[in-house]
């Protein structure tokens, strides 16, 4: 499982722009099933996307096609961990 931090690192109206593009780019992760959860920070300075079920290559190379990063927006970081405990009814994530 991966936690991926994302900062902005411009004007919040330039991420605005181009968060059409993001959120489609978002719609398809989820599509096939590798984000489980994604959201804006409090206060909106980046976004945080859980994901799951692929490996760290695969991931990468995903996060490469959002829009954020091909137009230098945003900064990623990716944490990976392996779910030892979770709640009921999600079981699923983990390994």
């Amino acid at each position: 499982m991966f936690v991926i931090t994302l900062s902005y690192l411009v004007a919040i109206d330039r991420i605005d722009e181009a968060m059409d593009a993001h959120r489609e780019w978002l719609d398809g992760q989820y599509e096939d099933g590798v984000f489980l959860a994604s959201g804006a920070q409090v206060p909106r300075t980046g976004g945080i996307i859980l994901a799951a079920g692929l490996e760290r290559p695969e991931l990468e190379a995903r996060l490469a096609l959002d829009p954020f990063r091909q137009k230098g927006l945003a900064a990623y970081t990716i944490v990976e961990f392996e779910p030892r405990k979770v709640a009921p009814g999600l079981e699923r994530l983990q390994s």
